[in-house]
């Protein structure tokens, strides 16, 4: 790679890629979760990451958030080797390089201009793409035929910028055109989804949030055949154990109370 930093040029919902990509490269305990390519990255990168001010606790959720997707991705490749992977709102992540089993294809996809600065770090292959596109113009899913192979999606800090009915309109396309596979996305509650926008990163960047679900079983009546396969809460990660005491007082009072478990969490269904 060339040693020449990339400048950044991308919208408010946009800039919050950086957030996760900070956490990613600087927020992760060994033993909870590594990327090296975040970090190796970030140093890429003509930006201010300090203007950010990432909170501690926000990068221990970012890690925990990534390593609980790569567990889910890893677990459909085991079932089905040669399947598609789609990996919306993919950002600069490294999920790709990370989880890659060797013989599943995958795509990620972006705005335009995430995925102008996304090539100056990935290359494509032959089982490898980019798709420069907004996630709600839905006429990128033609475009990846299944090719009647089993499908997993995911998006990580994506579905709370859009609004429901984006948010519905995009499950029931993936439903129509990739029916019974398998959806992965990370959400907020109602209430954590109104009172996000006083978090100091996101103010930082003026993103706006917009969706956030309570009941996660309600989006099963969206369509024939959706499926809530596991509603899965940050209190349950593993990986709490490996964190200083303060941080594991803090997710254990959390997982005293339902509201503050369901604040943020991690949906699986089957479409």
């Amino acid at each position: 790679m060339s040693s020449q930093k990339e400048k950044i040029r991308l919208t408010p919902e946009q800039e919050t890629l950086l957030i996760t990509l900070y956490s990613k490269a600087m927020g992760c305990p060994d033993s909870l979760f590594t990327d090296e390519m975040s970090l190796e990255i970030l140093e890429r990168i003509d930006y201010d990451f300090s203007r950010l001010k990432v909170p501690v606790g926000t990068r221990l959720t970012v890690c925990i958030r990534a390593k609980k997707i790569d567990d889910y991705v890893m677990e459909f490749m085991a079932s089905h080797p040669r399947g598609l992977v789609l990996h919306l709102g993919c950002g600069l992540d490294s999920r790709y390089s990370r989880v890659d089993n060797g013989d599943v294809d995958w795509y990620d996809l972006d705005m335009q201009e995430v995925i102008d600065l996304r090539k100056n770090f990935y290359q494509e292959t032959d089982r490898y793409h980019m798709i420069p596109s907004s996630v709600i113009d839905l006429h990128w899913v033609e475009t990846i035929p299944s090719q009647s192979r089993p499908v997993m999606v995911v998006a990580e800090g994506l579905m709370m910028y859009l609004a429901e009915e984006e948010v519905r309109s995009l499950i029931l396309k993936l439903k129509e055109h990739y029916p019974g596979c398998g959806f992965v996305f990370d959400a907020f509650s109602t209430l954590a989804a109104r009172s996000v926008k006083g978090h100091p990163s996101v103010r930082r960047t003026g993103a706006v949030i917009h969706w956030g679900i309570d009941d996660a079983e309600a989006i099963e009546k969206w369509g024939d055949g959706i499926q809530l396969r596991e509603e899965w809460y940050f209190t349950q990660s593993e990986a709490i154990k490996t964190l200083a005491f303060g941080y594991r007082l803090i997710f254990r009072l959390s997982g005293l109370f339902l509201a503050a478990r369901k604040a943020h969490r991690i949906l699986y269904y089957t479409l």
